[in-house]
C-alpha cells in the first residue's frame, strides 16, 4: 500500500476533517494575509459554528499542492459529521476511501485494496481540524490564533496547534456566516491541502447509521480497538 498516498486521503479528516474539515478554491497566494476587516470575525464566527451547530453535511472537493505550487490530487466526495467525535468522509475519486469515526473508533477503508485501518479515537490527537469541528474539547486548549481577516467576503481565522511537531504546521478555516466553506491544511513539508465545502446542510437529522462501519468480510482490518 502507497502509503504517502493514504495519508494524504486522511488529512481532511484528521479535516474536515473536517473538513471540517479547506481554502479550496484559492490559490497558493491566496493564503497571504488580505485586508484587515473587523480581526475578531473569524474567531466569533468559529465560536457561534462551535455553540450552535450539531450536524452538518457537504459535498467536498480536495486539491493536494506541493509546496512549488503543483496540482498533486484531486478528490471528490461527500462527507458529513455530528457533534461529538462522529464523522464520515466518502472520497468518491479514485483511489476510493471511506473515513468514519463512530464516536469511539476512526475506521479507514481503502475500496480498491479492500484494508480497513481502525484506531482509538482516544489515540488521535485532540488538535486536528476533524476533532476541532466534530470533538467537544475546547478548542483553545489545543489551537492558537495566529491571524484572522476579511478576503473575499468571507472571514478568516488561521489557528495552529499548541504543540508543534505534529502532522500538520496550520489550519486556515474560511467562514460565510456562520459555515466553514473552506479550510487549508499546512504540514510539515509545507504541502497544502485544501478543501471546498458545498451543497452544505446544518442540523439536519442524520441517520445514525452513517457512522456505523461494518467491515466488508473480504476486507483485510489491521490496527487495535483495545
Amino acid at each position: 500500500m502507497d502509503s504517502e498516498k493514504f495519508s494524504r486521503h486522511l488529512r481532511p479528516e484528521t479535516i474536515s476533517r473536517i473538513a471540517i474539515c479547506c481554502a479550496l478554491a484559492l490559490s497558493c497566494g491566496a493564503r497571504a494575509q488580505g485586508e484587515a476587516d473587523e480581526p475578531s470575525a473569524g474567531v466569533a464566527a468559529l465560536e457561534a459554528f462551535l455553540a450552535t451547530v450539531d450536524t452538518l453535511s457537504a459535498e467536498f472537493r480536495q486539491d493536494v499542492w506541493s509546496a512549488d505550487n503543483e496540482l498533486l490530487e484531486t478528490s471528490v466526495g461527500t462527507m458529513s459529521l455530528k457533534r461529538p467525535n462522529q464523522f464520515y468522509w466518502h472520497f468518491e475519486t479514485a483511489p476510493e476511501m471511506i473515513v468514519v469515526a463512530d464516536g469511539s473508533i476512526l475506521w479507514t477503508y481503502d475500496v480498491e485494496l479492500a484494508q480497513v485501518t481502525r484506531t482509538p479515537l482516544r489515540e488521535m490527537p485532540a488538535a486536528t481540524p476533524a476533532m476541532l469541528l466534530s470533538g467537544d474539547a475546547d478548542w483553545h486548549d489545543q489551537f492558537d490564533v495566529a491571524k484572522t481577516y476579511r478576503l473575499e467576503g468571507r472571514d478568516w481565522v488561521e489557528l495552529v496547534p499548541k504543540t508543534p511537531g505534529g502532522d500538520y504546521r496550520s489550519v486556515l478555516i474560511g467562514f460565510n456566516g456562520d459555515l466553514p466553506e473552506q479550510l487549508e491544511l499546512v504540514d510539515g513539508l509545507e504541502e497544502i491541502t485544501r478543501i471546498e465545502l458545498s451543497s452544505i446542510r446544518v442540523n439536519a437529522p442524520l441517520d445514525s447509521s452513517t457512522f456505523t462501519f461494518v467491515p466488508p468480510p473480504d476486507a483485510d482490518v489491521s490496527g487495535s480497538v483495545e
